[in-house]
């Protein structure tokens, strides 16, 4: 337990430390702290916190910058949060539109990026579960025909299926009908079970066109979008306090290419009731020790189905960068569940 004048002193330095970048003196902490202490019993408490290892000195300074454990200790109890406005967030809520998951999921990465200056991070929804609500063919020339599939969260999905003959429009009419009839409303795996049996008594080309168009759909729905979208990585090469290691910068972009790690750490934060943060060494990815991930899951008609979040240095403005990830998990949630 930290005495409430240690307390005023930390949470003065990591946010002076936030603001400036620069190691916090004792002489910055009397200014900014509001403490009537002498210099010297400012240098003893800050003795006090570099031995609980909140906060360390530079080499090259007599000033302190925090720790991985200050920057949690001053986030668990010491933080004082910025929330959006009302205007804001009504801004923020016309970008994120709720016709279609993939580019709602794009728009919220982008999202998340352009407010902090940092990298926005969006874990895809899975798509099992969701019932067809639209099916329609369109004939594109002689022998093709193109699938439309529309699922009920608005996405969609086109095929083109190469015919062993030619259709006219009533043919395609007849079998976009018969399919809607069968279709509409049922979800992939329910399509799978009941759909091609059936297909298997009818008879003729009629056949064989909804055939290959349940083949085709039901691989276009079993494939899962992108895993995730990150956006604005580059903004990190304009962070001091990373830009200046190449090599850990060249690790934390593999990190994103390869996305296992990542994902495996939103995954985790999806299973949180409300905002996460990783911080240093906490993400358990050796590269993102020098950074934060502020991390918050998103819902469908109230279930859990990704999670979204920020990766930016350890020298955030977390009051900042908390709500904003908090705010777009919301909407986002509102977008998708519409």
């Amino acid at each position: 337990m930290l005495s409430e004048r240690a307390q005023i002193l930390l949470k003065t330095l990591v946010e002076r430390y936030i603001a400036e970048g620069q190691p916090v003196g004792s002489r910055t902490l009397s200014k900014y702290s509001g403490l009537e202490l002498s210099p010297a019993s400012i240098r003893n408490v800050m003795a006090d916190l570099e031995e609980l290892g909140l906060i360390a000195s530079p080499h090259t300074s007599a000033g302190r910058i925090p720790t991985a454990r200050g920057y949690r200790l001053f986030v668990d109890t010491l933080l004082t949060i910025q929330p959006l406005e009302q205007g804001r967030i009504a801004q923020l809520q016309g970008q994120l539109l709720p016709d279609n998951p993939t580019r709602a999921v794009a728009a919220a990465s982008s999202l998340l990026s352009q407010l902090t200056e940092f990298a926005g991070v969006v874990m895809s929804p899975k798509r099992r579960g969701i019932p067809l609500a639209q099916i329609e063919f369109v004939r594109l020339a002689e022998k093709r025909v193109l699938l439309i599939l529309v699922t009920a969260d608005g996405d969609v999905q086109n095929r083109i299926l190469l015919s062993e003959r030619d259709y006219d429009a009533s043919e395609l009419i007849q079998a976009s009908n018969f399919l809607t009839q069968h279709c509409v409303g049922k979800t992939l795996e329910q399509v799978r079970d009941s759909v091609y049996q059936e297909l298997r008594g009818l008879q003729g080309d009629i056949a064989q066109l909804m055939n290959a168009a349940v083949a085709a759909g039901s691989q276009a729905l079993a494939e899962e979008p992108l895993p995730m979208v990150i956006t604005g990585e580059s903004n990190l090469l304009r962070v001091d306090d990373l830009s200046s290691n190449v090599e850990r910068l060249r690790q934390l972009f593999r990190v994103f290419e390869e996305k296992t790690a990542l994902l495996q750490l939103l995954d985790h934060g999806q299973r949180a009731a409300g905002v996460q943060i990783f911080i240093g060494n906490e993400a358990g990815i050796s590269p993102l020790d020098e950074c934060s991930v502020v991390t918050a899951p998103y819902k469908v008609n109230g279930e859990i189905v990704g999670t979204l979040g920020v990766i930016g240095p350890t020298r955030m403005a977390y009051e900042r960068v908390i709500p904003i990830v908090d705010i777009t998990a919301k909407l986002l949630s509102s977008a998708l569940s519409h």
